[in-house]
């Protein structure tokens, strides 16, 4: 196999329909790094950025990607073709608010008032 068949042209498509890329990545990179590579070039004018690779999802032919796969286990072979540019699509999930996080904490109180008479 030559160099050129290993490499993958990618960009990635935000929500707003804007993209990042493409560029080339070679077919053993995992999907974590890819989600750092998105974390670093993330355009500066966009409102709600990850913070972290965690914020993250990445969807390529209708799947959401996991982390420990490769770029070349995700291939499809109806939508990559060969020397074409994937899209992968990027979700942005915001983090939870820290009121959430410290109710969701909190033991449940029994709200259930009895009169006996």
């Amino acid at each position: 196999m030559s160099g050129a068949e290993d490499q993958l042209e990618i960009k990635f498509r935000l929500t707003d329909g804007t993209d990042i890329g493409p560029r080339s990545y070679p077919s053993s990179t995992n999907v974590a790094t890819l989600k750092e590579s998105i974390v670093a070039q993330w355009p500066k004018d966009k409102e709600n950025p990850p913070r972290t690779v965690k914020d993250v999802k990445l969807i390529s032919a209708g799947r959401i990607l996991d982390n420990s796969r490769t770029v070349g286990d995700c291939r499809s072979p109806l939508c990559d073709v060969p020397g074409g540019v994937t899209t992968m699509h990027v979700i942005v999930q915001p983090p939870a608010l820290e009121k959430e996080k410290k109710a969701a904490n909190l033991p449940k109180q029994n709200k259930c008032a009895c009169a006996i008479l």
